[in-house]
């Protein structure tokens, strides 16, 4: 997970994004003088291999063929994306499975409509020269992690299912410093890191890193990366966020097809804030394809069980302030 994680604080201080709000303006209803309707769609991160889909979309002319004019947008901070689409600041937003869940159970009216990468990303990571074959080998270790408290249940978790005591581990703040405190051997694994970024960067730099899935210790296979709207956005512009994920469809199997090419677009696009390495997005794109692939299923689909599965874990790990039910949390449009 890409953000820091700090809900209650955050949700009481939306007035200090005033300024942001401003800039990103109100998600009521809008329309261009040929009729399309504008949609505001914030990213979770800097535009990277993750989002090819939808710079596909937008520039195969998927979303015009919608009736949409689709402003793709990167948020000032990486913890505004939520706050923003639940006050209607904007209409979508890229976000996370579990924080999604987490910020139902602090009354804030967000809702998953689709299930964009599917398995998870971030992993927790060993250089193969700390010869640890499992996570309970981690015990009496060191584990780095970015001021988040879900990735220390993550690792808990995983430790606990591979027969090992999560107590005897130790955990240091590094926050996104995660890749120097693995080389400079500060920490003997990283958490917070995912292997289509993190991994792929230390790779590249000569270090061998063995990456374990949370989903075979213990942690539900949560969908890493989900698209979220609020439930008056829904209510308002259902019509139009159907036809959003319908030609995203379109612009994910172009990139399925096409992943030379769709990257080149997204590639097109950077910025000089936000530069890209284009080998590690294609390598990052290579992974990530097979990951959104929801097989038989549209694009997107998500399932009740998915669902109900991750919050009862996160009702276990302490993290819900209340119940949450599975069906007030995301819509299969």
């Amino acid at each position: 997970m890409k953000i820091q994680w700090k809900l209650p604080q955050a949700w009481m201080s939306i007035a200090i994004f005033a300024v942001l709000l401003a800039a990103v303006g109100c998600s009521s209803a809008k329309t261009t003088e040929s009729g399309e309707t504008e949609l505001t769609v914030l990213l979770d991160w800097y535009p990277n291999a993750p989002h090819t889909f939808m710079y596909a979309a937008e520039e195969q002319g998927f979303y015009k063929e919608a009736g949409l004019k689709v402003k793709l947008v990167t948020p000032a901070d990486t913890n505004d994306a939520l706050k923003l689409v639940a006050t209607g600041k904007a209409d979508l937003a890229l976000s996370y499975q579990m924080q999604v869940a987490i910020a139902r159970s602090e009354d804030i009216p967000i809702v998953s409509v689709g299930a964009i990468v599917r398995h998870p990303l971030n992993q927790l990571m060993v250089l193969d020269s700390k010869n640890i074959q499992s996570p309970k080998d981690l015990v009496g270790s060191t584990i780095g992690y970015p001021s988040i408290p879900l990735d220390q249940a993550i690792v808990n978790t995983m430790v606990k299912a591979d027969g090992g005591d999560p107590s005897k581990l130790n955990y240091t703040d590094v926050s996104w410093d995660l890749i120097p405190a693995m080389t400079m051997k500060r920490v003997d694994a990283i958490i917070g890191g995912y292997i289509n970024h993190e991994k792929l960067l230390l790779e590249k730099d000569g270090h061998e890193v063995t990456a374990f899935d949370p989903a075979k210790y213990g942690v539900p296979d949560y969908y890493e990366l989900v698209l979220t709207a609020s439930e008056e956005g829904l209510k308002s512009k259902s019509e139009a966020i159907k036809k959003f994920m319908e030609a995203s469809a379109k612009g994910q199997e172009y990139t399925a097809n096409h992943p030379d090419e769709a990257l080149q677009l997204l590639l097109d696009k950077q910025s000089s804030e936000f530069p890209l390495d284009a080998d590690i997005e294609k390598n990052s794109l290579s992974l990530l394809l097979p990951l959104m692939d929801a097989g038989a299923e549209p694009f997107g689909s998500q399932s009740e069980q998915s669902w109900s599965t991750v919050i009862d874990w996160l009702k276990e790990q302490g993290q819900l302030a209340k119940d949450v039910k599975p069906q007030d949390v995301f819509r299969n449009l």
